[in-house]
Formats: C-alpha cells, sequence, structure tokens
C-alpha cells in the first residue's frame, strides 16, 4: 500500500510500502506514462561507497570519555570496508591516546569490533569487561583534558585551513578538535555533496 499526492508541474509523488517494489520505500512518477524513478537509485548516485566518519572527537557516550564514539565509528566502519580514504580504523592519534589511556590493547579492540560489529553501547560495555581497564573519573577527566588541549603542528593546521580557505592569522580555534572537525566536514563535502 502507499499514498499519494499531487505536486506542482505535473508531477505525482507516490509514497510506497517496503513491500510495494523489490528495490525501496519510495518513487517518483513524473507522469502517467513515464514510469518510476528509483529513489534508492538516486540517491546512492549521490552518496559515496565509503563514509566519512563525523562523529566529533569532542563527542563523549555514556562513559563520559571524549572520542570513544568517533574511534567506535572509524572502527567499525573500517570493519566493514567503508570507511574512507585517508581514515584509519584506528591511528596512531586520538585513537591510541584513547586506547592506552584506558588500559585497552589495540588489537583486542580492533578484533572486538571486527567479530562482534557491537553497537555503541556493547562496545562500552566490553571496554568495562576487560582486565586492567581503568574508568576511574580521575583517570577518564586526565584524558580528556590532553584530548581537548591537544595542538596539531603547525604544517596539519595550515593544511587544514588552506583546504577550507581559510586564513592561518589565528581567527580559527587552533585545538586539533576544532581543525578536525573542519577537515572532516571538508572531506564529506568532496565525497558526497560536491
Amino acid at each position: 500500500m502507499g499514498g499519494e499526492t499531487d505536486c506542482p508541474d505535473g508531477w505525482t509523488v507516490f509514497i510506497l510500502s517496503p513491500h510495494s517494489n523489490s528495490s525501496g520505500v519510495a518513487a517518483f512518477q513524473a507522469s502517467a506514462s513515464a514510469g518510476f524513478i528509483d529513489i534508492n537509485e538516486t540517491f546512492s548516485s549521490k552518496m559515496s561507497a565509503t563514509i566519512v566518519p563525523l562523529i566529533s572527537s569532542s563527542v563523549a557516550g555514556p562513559l563520559g570519555v571524549l572520542h570513544l564514539p568517533r574511534l567506535w565509528l572509524k572502527a567499525s566502519l573500517e570493519a566493514a570496508g567503508k570507511l574512507a580514504a585517508g581514515y584509519p580504523g584506528i591511528g596512531q592519534g586520538y585513537d591510541m591516546m584513547v586506547i592506552t589511556g584506558l588500559g585497552l590493547n589495540a588489537d583486542a579492540v580492533r578484533k572486538f569490533i571486527t567479530d562482534s560489529k557491537p553497537t555503541y553501547p556493547q562496545f562500552e560495555a566490553w571496554i568495562r569487561s576487560q582486565p586492567g581497564v581503568n574508568l576511574s573519573k580521575g583517570n577518564i577527566h586526565k584524558l580528556n583534558v590532553s584530548i581537548a588541549g591537544y595542538i596539531h603542528n603547525d604544517d596539519v593546521r595550515k593544511g587544514i585551513l588552506a583546504a577550507n580557505n581559510l586564513p592561518d592569522n589565528g581567527s580559527v580555534l587552533p585545538d586539533a578538535i576544532n581543525l578536525n572537525n573542519l577537515d572532516d566536514w571538508y572531506e564529506f563535502h568532496q565525497a558526497v555533496l560536491k
């Protein structure tokens, strides 16, 4: 079953149920004789086969650890073969700061995510169960301060600002979190919106 609504210029939009055709939820009909345009095909042609991770390092989950949701997303996308080029699943920067700061093992983190494909809360539950993990409030605070206070070197800062056509004159917050956000938004624009 589906619904129908009239639109300007002779367009009719049919909203179809997931069982109404083999490929999707909705289709558009330009006129009675024009046939259907598969909305899934239309949207997927604008979407990249890989995904730029847009969860910021400034985001924390229930444990309160900055960057941990981004680490989970990147490692999960890598395990699924969907992480955009140029992004490591587990890199040497914030990823390793979080892993070593919590007392985890990078290979174990990667294996758990690859084998289990956990939701984010399942990932945090796994972390809680790891021997030697340090989730004290003091340790998490110390780790969060180091993440929030990290500053990229001059070359990285200049490269990110230049790609975004922004001046390197001190008018943009210089911390790595904000610069990485700019970098992610630029990469997303290039991959999906341009």
